[in-house]
Order: structure tokens, then sequence, then C-alpha cells
């Protein structure tokens, strides 16, 4: 299987304090394409949000890849990409955070 694909309903956010007393929401790598890969691993491809800049909830903030598909994560809420866990390239765990949004 290979070409890339949107994921269907987002998995719920994940809420930590950010650290400085705010709440900030997980840019996940799950969703319904889970079902369809074996592999528990993939990589960051490409972020097309940067750190600091506002994004909307729905926006596509990042490609992966698991197995041989490619797959844009979007964000799940209006906010700005506070941190970005997974630089490109980098490899995560299905399900991991590979960055974190701070709500408007």
């Amino acid at each position: 299987m290979s070409g890339r694909r949107e994921p269907g309903a987002a998995a719920a956010p994940v809420l930590t304090d950010g650290g400085s007393g705010g709440v900030r929401v997980a840019v996940r790598a799950s969703g319904d394409w889970e079902a369809d890969v074996d592999e528990t691993e993939g990589i960051v491809v490409n972020w097309f949000a940067r750190e600091g800049r506002p994004v909307e909830a729905g926006e596509a903030v990042c490609e992966i890849q698991v197995e041989k598909v490619s797959i844009d994560l979007h964000a799940p809420v209006d906010g700005t990409l506070d941190e970005i866990v997974v630089p490109e390239d980098g490899e995560f765990e299905i399900g991991d955070a590979v960055g974190w949004i701070a709500p408007a």
C-alpha cells in the first residue's frame, strides 16, 4: 500500500501542563489509518507549520510516513504551534505526540 491518505476522524487530543502553567494540546501520530498498518513506528517527513506560528483546527501541520504511506497530521485545535517534538526525518512511535499546540 502506498500513496497519500488523509486521516478520518481525529483522535482525542492529549492535554498537558505546558510547564508555564498553560495547557497544550498534542499533535498525535494516530488516527483511523492505524488499523491499516502493521508498523509501530514512523518518521516525520515534513513540517508544514513552524514553531511560534498560528494554526487552525483541521489544518495539516506535518506529514508523516508509516510503512510506505504518507499521512498528513492535522491541528486538533486553533492555536499556536508551541513545540515540535519530533523534527523532520525524526522517528516516533504510533500514538506519540510529535508536536504541541497552545490553544487560542
